[in-house]
């Protein structure tokens, strides 16, 4: 009998359609809608194999409702949604995607980075509402990226594919890592700091560090009052990092010369959000790997995963 998979989305069928050679699929029929929890609960009860998203928590309660899973893969490099301790106690294999959504990361986050310097978001928003009637010098005025200072806190891969890009911008790269990448400094130049240190000195604070139980809260009102009241705060990472509560008071107080945010504490965010209501914020929806190369590799990799498991093969990628 063929192995029962049940997947939490719907995903393209030109990949889930393959799989068919060697499981019996259950697929949630919705593309943007979320699994209701409780139909989760239900869905897992019989299935050996689980395909999910971030939004889906693998935690004790889930897998003590799985009595025959053996197999997660996560459509994502970050697993934060997955709960590893209960992952060995339950004796479940798990999978993420790393790698491939390095570069689309990347450029995406440069791009937040230079929309919320030059006030990009905000200049069509004035445009678009017919508030454009003549030109004159100090105009919707943004600050210059090129020979800055950027400090990026997490240094892996994204990380380093994003202060590769700074050196285009010829910006002074500062980093804070858990380790030293000795390699990276002597090959480009880029200078380790202490997280005082690179909040101090740095125009631009870019977060790249993974969502653990050291980096939530990570940047709260302490270290947002270490900042220069000029500085623009990026994260790209997860939400979580930066404490949000912290975060709008001090733009509320006129620190800070703006914030460009693609994640959030709590997902999708609510339209009320204090922070939707400051024209300095630029909010995107989650999308740093939103390129169709990236998310393409994505899905790959789960497939490649799945595809062994299904004939019994050594799978890759395990996070566990």
């Amino acid at each position: 009998m063929k192995k029962k998979l049940f997947i939490t989305r719907k995903f393209p069928a030109h990949i889930v359609e393959p799989l068919e050679e060697f499981y019996d699929i259950e697929q949630w029929p919705e593309e943007e809608l979320v699994i209701p929890r409780e139909k989760l609960l239900e869905a897992v009860a019989h299935c050996e194999v689980l395909w999910v998203t971030l939004e889906d928590l693998v935690d004790d309660e889930l897998l003590s409702h799985a009595p025959n899973l053996k197999l997660v893969t996560n459509l994502a490099v970050g697993f934060n949604n997955i709960d590893i301790p209960a992952l060995r106690k339950y004796g479940v294999m798990a999978t993420n995607t790393p790698g491939v959504l390095t570069n689309s990361t990347a450029d995406l986050v440069f791009g937040l980075l230079l929309a919320t310097a030059r006030r990009i978001p905000e200049s069509e928003r004035y445009l678009r509402a017919g508030k454009w009637k003549s030109w004159y010098p100090m105009q919707l005025v943004g600050k210059d990226v090129s020979h800055t200072t950027i400090g990026i806190i997490g240094m892996g891969r994204i990380g380093q594919a994003v202060a590769r890009r700074a050196i285009g911008f010829d910006m002074k790269v500062l980093y804070h890592n858990r380790r030293r990448r000795h390699e990276a400094e002597e090959m480009y130049g880029f200078k380790y700091a202490s997280l005082e240190e690179l909040l101090q000195q740095s125009d631009f604070v870019v977060i790249m560090t993974p969502y653990n139980k050291d980096t939530v809260g990570l940047i709260g009102e302490q270290e947002l009052a270490l900042m220069r009241d000029d500085a623009v705060l990026i994260n790209a990472s997860r939400g979580g990092i930066i404490d949000e509560v912290a975060l709008y008071e001090t733009l509320n107080k006129g620190k800070l010369w703006a914030v460009g945010l693609d994640v959030f504490e709590y997902e999708p965010i609510a339209m009320d959000h204090p922070l939707l209501t400051l024209p300095n914020v630029v909010a995107l929806p989650h999308i740093g790997s939103a390129s169709i190369k990236a998310r393409t590799d994505m899905l790959m990799l789960n497939y490649n995963a799945l595809a062994a498991y299904g004939q019994g093969k050594a799978i890759s990628n395990r996070i566990d």
